[in-house]
């Protein structure tokens, strides 16, 4: 099992938004896809999805952090 980092993407011409809702745990196993955290801008809130399945060995952001694209959401063994 290799570890992969998971990044926030590219969220649109914002230099940080919000995390809102942090929807996974460590020990969580999650599919491609699935909903990380809900994150809101000043005009819309929007959900960072999985962009491979595994589990989540560590979870590097919590409700209130400021996130950017490119910052690391968490530690998945794939």
């Amino acid at each position: 099992m290799a570890l992969k980092d998971v990044f926030v993407p590219d969220i649109g011409n914002f230099d940080s938004v919000d995390v809102i809702e942090v929807l996974i745990k460590a020990g969580d196993t999650i599919a491609k896809d699935d909903s990380l955290i809900t994150v809101e801008s000043d005009k819309a809130s929007m959900d960072i999805p999985a962009p491979f399945a595994g589990v989540v060995k560590e979870v590097k952001v919590k409700i209130g952090d400021k996130v950017a694209e490119g910052t690391l959401v968490l530690t998945l063994e794939a």
